[in-house]
């Protein structure tokens, strides 16, 4: 086997484009459910296809057999034809339909190395004998098949499996020339013209065989053939006739009816020239086109990205209201009423004490330290009553969140298709999350005891710290963390903060309270981030990549510019 290697610079430039190309196709993903997907999903396969079974494959071996592939409807006579075409019985044909077999191709022995390596059709199996596996492709050497020309009987194009159209469909991409088969009775079905459609949309070379025709119709119905592939861009297209008639013991037409295709195809083989005009009409028109729905495959990408985007904005939005709700409730004195409240005041006696320092009488820093009457136990109730306050106010802020979120993705088919796919229910919060926020607020909880433990360590005043140990100073400075002075609860939450004045200092009080409510809102923060992350890890999963879709625009750009420029086949 010989090949011509490609020459100038235009050529090698166009190789590389179409394999950077078909890199950048293979990594595209189009996995949201939105408007025209299947149409843009159907294309990506379409492309990736064509380009390793056909376009880099002719490109690279410009001087390759002209591969002829053999397409049509149910029942045209497809197989026979070939048969026909070759004087023996080399594909059988279908008696049960739908026939489930490989494609077969048809070349002649000088020409075998060709085709037995992957040059074209890489994922389909090479065999050398008939089977009923259609990811093989059975080769048939024969004399009957002039060097320079190969044939290839496909499988139907209407076929009710889907594999074969499927099959049919790649191996009509991969043909420098298509021979449509059709007959009389199905000439003017949607399925083939939808075909032929894209063979004069690509500029595919097409002949068109009208097989089992009544010799009496053969007029009327040629006729009419010709004039819709003359209003549909094929008007160049030869149109063949083979007329109804019987087969022979070995389920041969005769050779006169078929002489003139043969003769036909038998030309091209022979004829350098014309066969290098079929291989660069196919060729251009395929890379032309290649560009093209290139650029409808980027905009699909870009549809993608921008769906994501916006579920993505739906979850933050969601969630970052919890966060704040929770942030303003941890702050604003919302948790210091009822239970919590009421063990605080237990904890630091109530009456003249309280009123002393809601009225700001001045003695109260003097006297606060010797009104806490409060007990370990007593400190215990309020951190355990303090625990549960923050916990049910992450779980109802979250449960908001997820909720809204998930009302906001099922408004729009991509986010629903989503969410029904997930194995769990996304618009509750975490079946852990309550042992996960009882967790981290101990841990809250402990850093406040710590914070205040070591500034005693460092104070002068150790009696005053003694008397009222690390637990009873850290129920104040959790106090005044979640009840700021100006909040509703203003009393409660000056008392804590006198407390500590007294045994601290204000200016060690606030960098305390500043301290522990960030260590708080690290946490909180922290709970939101990971129940969001389970809306997040499903638009991860997708793999969408936005830099695909500039990579496929600037691909099918350079395309276009090799094809404008000097760069000829």
């Amino acid at each position: 086997m010989s090949s011509t290697p490609l020459s100038g610079q235009g050529a090698v430039q166009m190789v590389a484009t179409l394999v950077r190309l078909r890199e950048a196709l293979e990594l595209t993903r189009l996995p949201l459910s939105i408007p025209d997907v299947e149409s843009a999903r159907a294309a990506r396969t379409e492309l990736v296809d064509q380009l390793e079974d056909y376009i880099l494959p002719r490109l690279i071996q410009i001087d390759a057999p002209l591969l002829t592939v053999v397409g049509g409807s149910t029942g045209a006579g497809k197989s026979t034809l070939v048969n026909s075409l070759v004087g023996e019985r080399v594909t059988e044909p279908g008696v049960l339909r739908p026939t489930t077999r490989s494609p077969v191709l048809v070349h002649n022995p000088a020409d075998a190395d060709w085709f037995e390596h992957a040059r074209i059709l890489p994922d389909l199996r090479r065999t050398t004998g008939a089977t009923a596996d259609p990811g093989a492709l059975q080769l048939v050497a024969s004399t009957a098949i002039p060097p320079g020309l190969a044939v290839l009987d496909a499988p139907d194009i209407d076929s009710v499996e889907q594999q074969n159209r499927v099959l049919a469909a790649q191996l009509l991409g991969a043909a420098d020339l298509w021979l449509f088969v059709t007959s009389a009775a199905r000439y003017a079905d949607q399925v083939p013209w939808e075909f032929l459609r894209k063979a004069a949309d690509r500029s595919a070379a097409v002949a068109i065989v009208l097989d089992r025709t009544d010799p009496k119709a053969v007029t009327e119905v040629s006729s009419h053939l010709a004039r819709m592939l003359s209003a549909r861009g094929l008007r160049d297209s030869p149109l063949f006739v083979v007329p109804e008639g019987e087969v022979d013991e070995a389920g041969l037409l005769p050779s006169s009816a078929v002489r003139e295709i043969r003769g036909w195809l038998s030309s091209l083989a022979i004829d350098a020239e014309a066969r290098a005009g079929v291989v660069r009409q196919t060729l251009e028109g395929a890379i032309r086109t290649l560009s093209t729905r290139s650029y409808a495959v980027a905009d699909a990408c870009h549809d993608q990205y921008e769906i994501q985007a916006r579920l993505r904005r739906d979850a933050e939005a969601a969630y970052e209201a919890a966060l704040n709700e929770i942030d303003l409730g941890a702050a604003n004195g919302t948790l210091l009423r009822g239970e919590v409240l009421a063990r605080w005041q237990d904890f630091v006696g109530t009456g003249e004490m309280l009123k002393a320092v809601e009225s700001r009488s001045g003695w109260v820093r003097d006297r606060v330290s010797n009104a806490v009457k409060g007990q370990p136990q007593q400190a215990g109730l309020v951190i355990a009553t303090l625990e549960s306050g923050l916990r049910d106010l992450v779980l109802e802020q979250v449960e908001k969140a997820a909720a809204r979120t998930d009302a906001a993705w099922r408004s729009i088919a991509a986010g629903r298709a989503l969410l029904d796919v997930t194995a769990h229910d996304l618009a509750r919060a975490s079946g852990d999350l309550p042992s996960r926020s009882e967790t981290a607020v101990r841990e809250w909880q402990r850093v406040v005891h710590d914070l205040v433990r070591d500034e005693g360590a460092e104070k002068r005043s150790a009696a005053r710290f003694g008397a009222h140990g690390a637990n009873g100073l850290a129920v104040a400075l959790m106090v005044c963390v979640i009840a700021t002075p100006d909040a509703v609860t203003a009393g409660p939450a000056l008392l804590g903060q006198k407390l500590l004045d007294g045994v601290f200092g204000d200016a060690a009080v606030r960098r305390l309270a500043a301290l522990a409510r960030a260590d708080l809102n690290d946490r909180m923060l922290h709970l939101v981030d990971s129940e969001q992350r389970r809306f997040g890890d499903l638009l991860d999963a997708l793999e969408i990549t936005p830099s695909l879709e500039e990579e496929l625009r600037s691909a099918a750009r350079h395309i276009d510019d090799l094809r404008f420029g000097a760069y000829t086949f």
